[in-house]
C-alpha cells in the first residue's frame, strides 16, 4: 500500500527524492528477448532533462541511465529491469528558507499533514524530478509496443496563449522548446514566457499526447478500461489538473448526431469518419488513433512573494528561491508520452494474456 508502483502485468516502481544522491525505477513484467541498451533509453531521458533552455529550470542534470539488471548481453532477460539515475546538481540551500514554511500551491501542507515529516529539498518526493523515472520507464514500454506503434506530444496551449490548429505540423515540436506544432505561435510564446518569467511569476499549459497504430480490442468494458487507466496515468503527472479523452468536455455540447463517429469500410477494416471518441469506445480501442489532453497547473515556485502559514500556525509571506520552470507543462511532454506508452505496454499484455 505504498503506492509508488504503477501499472499491472507491465509495472513500475519508483524511488527516491528531488535533492537525494539518486533516483530509479524498478521495471517488472517485460518480456525476454527484446533489445534494449542504455542508449534506447537515454534518447527519451534527454528530450525531458532540465536545463535545455531558458525557459526551463536551470538545473543541470545530465539524466544519465545505468541499467543495473534485467538486462543480458543486449536483451532482456524477463526480470526486473534495475534503473538508476544519479543527482549531480542539487543546491538545497536555495530551499532553507521554506523549511518549516509551507508554499502555496506545494504539497508542503498536505505532505506534513499526512506524513508528518516533510523533506522540504525541492520537495522532495512529491518533486517533477520523480518523473525522470517514468520517462525512463516509458522507454522500455515502447520497445514492448514495437514499431508500429507511434507515441507524439505537443504543448497545445501555453497560459493564455493557444496554437492554430491548422498549422499543425509534428515536425515542428523537434525545433523549438516549447514542444509546439505552429511555427508561429512558437515565436509568440518566447516573447510571452520571457515576460512571465522576468516578473516571477509563472503559467499552466495544454498538452495533447496522441498513438497511432494501437490496434482495436485493447481494454476491457468495465473496471480496466483503457481510457480509464490512460487518465489516470496522465493524472498521476505533477502539476496535471485535468486529462480529457477525444472530444472531452466539449462532446457535452455537441448533439448525438454530432458526436457520432460514423463508419465505413476501407481495405477490408472499419474506418471512422470522426474521432470524437479518441480512439476508445466502450473501454476498448476501436483501432483509431488514440488521442489525450492534459492540463498542467501554472508552477507554484514563484520567485513573488505570496500569503502562507508556517508549520507554527502563524500567517507569513513566502517566496521559493532556486532554479524553477516559469512553465513546467514544457518539460512534461516526454513525461506524458512516456506514460501513454506505459499504459498502452500494459494493455497490450494483458490484452495477449486474455485473449491469446
Amino acid at each position: 500500500m505504498s503506492h509508488n508502483s504503477f501499472g499491472h502485468l507491465f509495472r513500475f516502481t519508483t524511488w527516491g527524492e528531488s535533492h537525494g544522491p539518486a533516483i530509479g525505477c524498478i521495471v517488472d513484467g517485460c518480456p525476454p528477448k527484446i533489445d534494449l541498451s542504455e542508449a534506447d533509453i537515454q534518447s527519451f531521458m534527454d528530450k525531458r532533462r532540465p536545463g535545455t533552455s531558458r525557459f526551463v529550470t536551470q538545473r543541470q542534470e545530465a539524466d544519465k541511465v545505468k541499467i543495473l539488471s534485467g538486462v543480458f548481453e543486449g536483451k532482456t532477460t524477463g526480470t526486473p529491469i534495475s534503473l538508476f539515475i544519479e543527482n549531480t546538481d542539487q543546491r538545497s540551500k536555495d530551499y532553507s528558507e521554506i523549511k518549516k514554511r509551507y508554499r502555496p500551491g506545494h504539497a508542503d501542507l498536505t505532505y506534513d499533514g499526512k506524513y508528518g515529516i516533510r523533506d522540504y529539498r525541492g520537495g522532495g518526493r512529491s518533486s517533477a524530478r520523480e518523473t525522470a523515472n517514468r520517462v525512463a520507464a516509458g522507454a522500455i514500454a515502447r520497445k514492448i509496443l514495437g514499431t508500429d506503434i507511434q507515441i507524439r506530444g505537443a504543448v497545445i496551449q501555453l497560459g493564455t496563449q493557444t496554437i492554430n490548429p491548422n498549422n499543425w505540423d509534428w515536425q515542428e515540436t523537434e525545433n523549438n522548446p516549447f514542444w509546439c506544432p505552429d511555427s508561429q505561435a512558437a515565436k509568440d510564446w518566447e516573447t510571452y514566457l520571457d515576460d512571465i518569467r522576468k516578473s516571477g511569476n509563472s503559467v499552466g499549459a495544454i498538452l495533447e499526447v496522441r498513438a497511432s497504430g494501437v490496434p482495436l480490442g485493447w481494454g476491457a468494458p468495465v473496471y480496466a478500461k483503457l481510457d480509464q487507466d490512460i487518465a489516470s496515468g496522465l493524472m498521476s503527472i505533477n502539476a496535471c489538473k485535468g486529462v480529457e479523452i477525444g472530444t472531452g468536455f466539449k462532446a457535452a455540447s455537441l448533439t448525438g448526431i454530432e458526436n457520432a463517429d460514423e463508419i465505413r469500410m476501407k481495405d477490408n477494416k472499419p474506418e471512422f469518419l470522426s474521432n470524437h471518441s479518441g480512439g476508445i469506445l466502450g473501454g476498448i480501442s476501436n483501432g483509431d488513433e488514440i488521442v489525450a489532453r492534459l492540463a498542467i497547473k501554472p508552477t507554484s515556485s514563484i520567485l513573488t512573494e505570496v500569503r502562507s502559514i508556517d508549520s507554527n500556525g502563524q500567517d507569513i509571506n513566502v517566496r521559493t528561491k532556486g532554479r524553477h520552470d516559469p512553465c513546467v507543462g514544457i518539460r512534461a511532454v516526454p513525461v506524458a508520452e512516456a506514460m501513454l506508452a506505459c499504459v498502452l505496454a500494459d494493455h497490450k499484455l494483458r490484452h495477449r494474456a486474455q485473449t491469446g
